[in-house]
């Protein structure tokens, strides 16, 4: 019988591990693998911890994975990956917005012979201000990115045991998984679905996460912020070397009559602006650069429960 990886990453989930444990465990009852849960704790300040315990110490296909801090959610999703032994891997957020009656589905299409079953939300019960932000992150991505990343997507799925593998073969430290899923191709299908609020509790990832976790999807998979830099440079050395020479022209035929005072401002804060534009983009691509040579790894892990060794 094969052995299917349920995936569980959680920070400050004390309210809904315990509920989604046991969806998961009612949805998959009747399916015909065995299963092991891996609950990887992001560094609770709750009793998320405690209460993975308790589920452990009732059933011994749990597993637990401490990280010694919160490494963020790319962090606690390839720890999941990296302690998972199953045939397959289901990730799943312990929120409880993805629906765990989803699951038998995804399982029906892994056997079908797809190797990555994507959930992709049609409808996310979500603010308008943040319903329309994901959306123009997603269209600017789709542009821009050197990969075809699927838009509506978490990461909720399920993985062939050969696609974990060669992510976990892949060396980045500064993660876009969606990016890096879509990277290793093999072959994908999407199962459609409505993404709910929270079961309880809140949300940790705050407006600026959003922002830090989107940076590292456009200066991961994208050289286009570069290219226009280097167009625009071009095409404003042109243009400027034109309007010297048909000013110099101009003085030479007409004395000097136009007062320049006022378009040298204007030129000098244009060309500052965009000279300090180019370098932040710039800095940003350095920063990918600096943070892969440190060669720290990704997440570090504090405690081990239920593993053999």
């Amino acid at each position: 019988m094969k052995l299917i990886t349920i995936a569980i990453p959680c920070f400050n989930e004390e309210e809904n591990v315990e509920n989604a444990y046991k969806k998961l465990k009612s949805v998959l009852k009747n399916c015909k693998y065995s299963y092991e849960y891996i609950f990887v704790d992001n560094g609770s300040s709750d009793n998320t911890r405690e209460k993975i315990q308790e589920i452990i110490n009732k059933d011994k296909s749990v597993k637990g994975v401490y990280l010694s801090r919160n490494f963020g959610p790319e962090a606690s999703a390839k720890a999941a990956f990296d302690y998972s032994s199953g045939d397959a891997i289901i990730s799943f957020a312990s929120d409880l917005q993805d629906p765990p009656e989803l699951l038998p589905k995804l399982l029906k299409k892994w056997e079908e012979g797809y190797d990555i079953i994507l959930g992709q939300y049609d409808k996310l019960d979500d603010s308008k201000f943040m319903t329309f932000m994901r959306k123009t992150f997603y269209k600017l991505f789709k542009v821009i990115s050197n990969i075809d990343v699927p838009i509506n997507v978490t990461g909720f799925g399920l993985y062939d045991r050969k696609v974990v593998d060669a992510l976990k073969c892949l060396p980045e430290k500064m993660r876009f998984g969606r990016g890096l899923v879509a990277w290793v191709g093999f072959k994908t299908v999407r199962i459609s679905y409505e993404r709910k609020k929270r079961l309880k509790g809140k949300s940790s990832y705050s407006f600026v996460d959003y922002i830090k976790h989107s940076e590292r999807g456009i200066f991961g998979f994208s050289y286009l912020p570069l290219d226009i830099l280097v167009y625009a440079g071009f095409i404003l050395t042109v243009l400027s070397f034109g309007f010297i020479v048909g000013y110099l022209l101009m003085v030479i035929f007409f004395g000097n009559p136009i007062n320049a005072s006022i378009p040298l401002m204007l030129a000098i804060v244009f060309f500052g602006g965009l000279n300090l534009l180019g370098l932040s983009i710039i800095g940003k691509y350095v920063q990918v650069i600096v943070e892969e040579t440190k060669n720290r790894p990704v997440y570090i892990v504090d405690k081990k429960i239920n593993f053999n060794k």
